[in-house]
């Protein structure tokens, strides 16, 4: 004759709960993700009680240890992808602290250095092609080498000042970098009037 009585090893989710502190809902959910094992009786879950805690122990230990939810290879890729996040965010920051010194004039980019050398070259060339035309009626009127030479000499110093003159204009850079920004309409003077 069967014996009727319940095995007394076996008990269900509204004792497991209280004993490993979480819901019946959290037990369903172990249950559910295999890490503990029920048993159907009369339509219910039924747990072996000390196989229950056993596998709920090496569960905890293996979470603890990150070698349960998560692998090894995932927690990798979770730290690279953060030291990815980190490094994109620095970087960025670098970029716009390099922006910020080229807006203020602190720094230049090189195309608009090699842009204000042309323009510097283009004025020399300008002033050098210019001297046969200022010069050509003084020549002619002149009657020595010595007379010819120091009116050639002057005009030379005279370019050689003009050049001494020259000066960095950091307003024309900034205009240059609104410029290459497409921020043409925002001066820092204000409206003209």
């Amino acid at each position: 004759m069967p014996d009727n009585k319940p095995n007394p090893k076996l008990v269900g989710s509204d004792i497991l709960a209280p004993l490993f502190g979480v819901t019946t809902r959290r037990i369903q959910q172990l249950t559910k993700d295999g890490v503990i094992v029920s048993t159907k009786i009369k339509g219910a879950n039924r747990y072996d009680l000390m196989t229950t805690i056993q596998r709920y122990i090496k569960y905890l230990g293996d979470k603890a240890n990150n070698r349960g939810t998560k692998s090894g290879e995932v927690i990798d890729i979770e730290v690279r992808k953060i030291k990815a996040e980190a490094n994109l965010k620095e970087s960025k920051a670098g970029m716009a602290a390099l922006e910020l010194n080229e807006l203020e004039g602190k720094m230049h980019r090189s195309e608009d250095v090699e842009s204000m050398t042309t323009d510097l070259v283009f004025a020399v060339r300008g002033m050098i092609m210019a001297l046969p035309g200022r010069l050509a009626i003084d020549m002619a009127n002149t009657t020595t080498a010595a007379e010819a030479s120091s009116r050639i000499k002057q005009e030379c110093h005279g370019i050689l000042n003009d050049l001494s003159n020259y000066r960095y204009d950091p307003e024309e850079y900034k205009r240059r970098v609104r410029d290459r920004q497409g921020w043409r309409g925002l001066e820092e003077d204000g409206p003209e009037e």
